[in-house]
C-alpha cells in the first residue's frame, strides 16, 4: 500500500491494475429492494484475446475464480470467498450476453453478470446482445477491450482506422444500444465511470446494457486507488409512488369506463407486482391481456386472464381491444405487435392510461400518465378506487369469461393428438409439453412462428414459466438465456436442491443460427433441455413471404433445382446429431407418442438433454388459429407477379384502418 491517494488523499490506498481494480470494485456492488440485498455483478462471463487476456483476464485470476472455480485465497484484493468474482466460459461473445440477459431477467434485474471480450471482432459480437438488452430494459455490464489509449503503434492488430477521427474504436458501434457508454483512457477514470455504470445498472428506469470500452494499455496499468472504492456499497432499486395529481386523473378514467381492459406489459414481472395486479383485477373485474413479456401477470386460469393481446394475441383479448373505452397500459412498451401496427384499438372513443416506470414510454398513444413502478402503482390506484365502489359491469364480466372459454376449446382442438402415430404438428407438439409441465418449469423462446403459437395457446401456470423474448425476437437467444435461466435459479434454490425444469425450445433455424453454447451447458453440467422441430426452413417468415407477395421465395432449406430456385429435396442436415457431437444427450421423435416418452424422459433428466422431432405441416384444423389482429409489413406497391398484386390489395384495405391516437 501506498500511504495515501492521490485522488484522496490522507485515505489509505491499494495499488492494483486498473483491471484488478475494476474486478475488485465489481464484487462489492450489490442491489437492494424491499430488504433483499443481493450481489450486482454475480458473476463474469469471458472469451479470451490479446485484448484483454492479460488485462481482465489475469485479474479474474487474481480474483480468485479463473481457475476453473477453484477460488484459491482470493487474491490481490479480493477479500476473501465473499467478494470473489465467478469466471463463465462461453463460446461466442453474443451468446455470453444472451446468457447475462436471461441471468439479469430471472433475477428480477436485481442482479446481473459482466461480459468481457477481446478487441475487433470479439468486441462487435457485442452488439446484437447489447441491442437486446436494452431494448428489453435488461441489465448487463459489457467490458470490451479496446485499442492502446496510448499509441505506441498505430495501427495495432485489429484497430479500425478513422481518418477524421483519431479517438474512434469498433467499440463506438456500441454507444446507441447502451444506457451508459464510456472509455476508460486513463486508471483514475475508472472511479467515476465505474460508478455511473452501477448506478443505471441498478436504476430500474433506465436500466439496459452499460459499456466500459476498456484500452488494453490501460487494462495492465497499475495505479494507487483509494481504498474506499472497494467498500461495499448498496445500491437501492426504487420504487418510485405516483404523483397525487396524476392518480386523481388515473381514478377519474377509470371509473368513468364501461368497457376497460389492461395491458399487462414485462414491467409487471419486473416490479415482482403480480400479485398487486390481481388484487386489482380482483377488486374491479377488469380484464387483463398480456403482451409477450407480460405473459404470466396472472395465470392461464385466472378468471380475468384473457390472454395474449394483439397480432399474435387471443380473440378474446382482441375483440375486448377493438371495443375498449379505457385501455389501462401496465408496464409495457405498445409496441406494434401489441397494437396492431396502430389497427386494434377501433372504439372512437378510446382513452389510454399508461402506468410505467418511465415518463417516456407512459406517455405513449397520448395517455393519461401514471409515472410510477408497477407494484407502487397499482397499489395506489386500487386504494384510492376502494372507497369509490368501482367494478365493471356484470354483463361484460359474463361477456368476457364467456368468450374466454370458446378460446379454449380453441386452444384444445390445437393440441389434440388423434393420431398418435403420426408424425406431430409444432402446436401438437406444444400440447404435449403442455400436458407435461408444472408451474416449476420455465420455457424459453424469441423467434421464428413459436412465439405466435405460445403467445395465443399457451397456458402459463406461474409469474416466470413464459419467458419469450420479443422485443429484439433474436434468433439464437433461446440456448445461452437457458443457460443464463438456469444458473439464477441455482443460485437462488442453492447447490443441494434441484433446479427447476427450464426448455430451450428453437427450430431448425434458430438451431443453426447460434448452438455453442450447448458446450457451455455440458461443461457446467446444466440440465438444459432443449426441444429442437425441425420443419426444414424459415416457417415463421415462409408464412409470411407467402402472405406478402414474396411467394416464399429464400425460406425454405432444400436443394437448389434446376432452375436455380430453391424446390428440390430438403437438405440432408441431421441436427440431433450435431447437438450430440457438441456433448447433448439427445433423445430423437418420430410420432406423437415417441414424443411424449421423450419429453418426460427429458424433463427427468439431470443433464443437458436433447428432444429431437421433425414435425408436420398443419391443415387448418390441427394448425393453431389464424392470425387475430393485423401487422403491417408493407407490400410492393408496384408488382408483375399476381401473387405481390394481391398480397397489395389486402394490404391497402388493412392500413386503411390505422389511426392515430391523440
Amino acid at each position: 500500500m501506498s500511504p495515501t491517494s492521490p485522488a484522496n488523499p490522507g485515505c489509505p490506498t491499494r495499488r492494483l491494475t486498473t483491471a484488478q481494480a475494476l474486478v475488485a470494485f465489481l464484487a462489492r456492488q450489490y442491489t437492494e429492494r424491499d430488504g433483499r440485498r443481493q450481489r450486482l455483478i454475480s458473476a463474469t462471463w469471458g472469451i479470451f484475446g490479446h485484448g484483454n487476456v492479460a488485462g481482465i483476464g489475469q485479474a479474474l485470476v487474481e480474483a480468485g475464480d479463473g481457475r476453473s472455480g477453484d477460488g484459491g485465497n482470493g487474491g490481490a484484493g479480493s477479500g476473501g470467498a465473499a467478494h470473489r468474482m465467478p469466471y463463465l466460459q462461453g463460446r461466442n461473445e453474443q451468446a455470453m450476453v444472451h446468457a447475462a440477459v436471461g441471468y439479469a431477467r430471472q433475477s428480477g434485474r436485481l442482479s446481473a453478470h459482466a461480459v468481457t471480450t477481446s478487441i475487433g471482432p470479439g468486441a462487435t459480437n457485442l452488439v446484437t446482445g447489447a441491442a437486446l438488452a436494452t431494448i428489453n430494459r435488461l441489465p448487463v455490464l459489457l467490458l470490451p477491450g479496446d485499442t492502446f489509449a496510448t499509441r505506441p503503434a498505430d495501427p495495432v492488430l485489429q484497430q479500425l482506422e478513422v481518418e477524421y477521427a483519431g479517438d474512434v474504436s469498433v467499440n463506438d458501434c456500441l454507444r446507441p444500444v447502451s444506457r451508459y457508454f464510456d472509455r476508460i483512457t486513463r486508471p483514475e477514470a475508472l472511479i467515476p465511470a465505474a460508478l455511473q455504470a452501477m448506478r443505471v445498472l441498478a436504476d430500474p428506469a433506465a436500466t439496459g446494457a452499460v459499456t466500459l470500452a476498456l484500452p488494453q494499455d490501460v487494462q495492465a496499468e497499475a495505479y494507487d486507488w483509494p481504498e474506499e472504492f472497494f467498500a461495499e456499497r448498496d445500491w437501492h432499486v426504487r420504487r418510485p409512488a405516483p404523483d397525487a395529481h396524476e392518480l386523481e386523473a388515473a381514478v377519474r378514467a377509470v371509473r368513468s369506463a364501461r368497457r376497460p381492459l389492461i395491458v399487462a406489459g414485462g414491467g409487471i414481472r419486473h416490479s415482482a407486482a403480480e400479485e398487486t395486479l390481481a388484487a386489482f383485477t380482483a377488486a374491479t373485474r377488469i380484464p387483463v391481456a398480456s403482451t409477450q413479456a407480460g405473459k404470466g401477470a396472472l395465470r392461464h386460469d385466472h378468471p380475468a386472464d384473457v390472454g395474449g393481446i394483439g397480432h399474435t394475441g387471443t380473440a378474446t383479448a382482441d375483440e375486448l381491444a377493438r371495443t375498449a373505452d379505457l385501455v389501462i397500459g401496465i408496464g409495457t412498451r405498445f409496441s406494434d405487435f401489441t397494437t396492431a401496427s396502430g389497427t386494434l384499438f377501433a372504439n372512437p372513443a378510446v382513452r389510454f392510461l399508461h402506468l410505467n416506470i418511465t415518463g417516456f414510454d407512459a406517455h405513449k398513444l397520448a395517455a393519461l400518465p401514471l409515472v410510477a413502478d408497477a407494484r407502487a402503482g397499482l397499489e395506489a390506484l386500487t386504494a384510492a378506487l376502494a372507497g369509490r365502489g368501482y367494478r365493471v359491469d356484470p354483463a361484460y364480466e359474463t361477456e368476457y369469461t364467456g368468450a374466454k372459454e370458446a378460446w379454449e376449446e380453441r386452444v384444445e382442438a390445437s393440441f389434440a393428438t388423434p393420431d398418435p402415430t403420426a408424425r406431430p404438428t409444432q402446436t401438437q407438439v406444444l400440447g404435449l409439453l403442455d400436458a407435461l409441465v408444472t408451474e416449476d418449469d420455465i420455457l424459453i423462446n424469441a423467434a421464428g412462428s413459436l412465439p405466435g403459437d405460445l403467445h395465443k395457446l399457451w397456458r402459463t401456470r406461474s409469474r416466470d414459466q413464459y419467458h419469450v423474448e420479443y422485443g429484439y425476437s433474436c434468433m439464437g437467444y433461446e440456448i445461452p438465456a437457458a443457460i443464463g435461466v438456469l444458473l439464477a435459479d441455482g443460485a437462488r434454490t442453492g447447490p443441494d436442491r434441484p433446479r427447476r425444469p427450464v426448455w430451450a425450445l428453437v427450430g431448425d433455424g434458430t438451431y443453426l443460427m447460434n448452438p455453442t453454447e450447448i458446450v457451455t451447458a455440458v461443461q457446467e453440467n446444466l440440465p438444459l433441455k432443449l426441444l429442437i422441430l425441425q420443419n426444414h426452413g424459415y416457417a415463421s417468415i415462409g408464412g409470411l413471404s407467402e402472405s406478402v407477395g414474396a411467394e416464399g421465395f429464400g425460406t425454405a432449406y432444400r436443394h437448389r433445382d434446376a432452375d436455380g430456385g430453391f424446390t428440390g429435396p430438403p437438405l440432408p442436415v441431421d441436427l440431433a446429431a450435431n447437438a450430440a457431437s457438441l456433448g447433448l444427450r439427445v433423445l430423437r421423435a418420430t410420432t406423437v407418442d415417441d414424443l411424449r416418452t421423450a419429453l418426460s424422459e427429458a424433463r427427468d433428466a439431470g443433464g443437458p438433454t436433447c428432444v429431437y422431432v421433425e414435425t408436420e405441416t398443419p391443415d387448418t384444423v390441427s394448425g393453431p388459429p389464424p392470425a387475430q389482429a393485423w401487422w403491417d409489413v408493407p407490400v410492393a406497391e408496384t408488382a408483375s407477379r399476381p401473387a405481390a398484386v394481391k398480397a397489395r390489395e389486402e394490404y391497402d384495405r388493412q392500413v386503411a384502418a390505422r389511426r392515430r391516437h391523440l
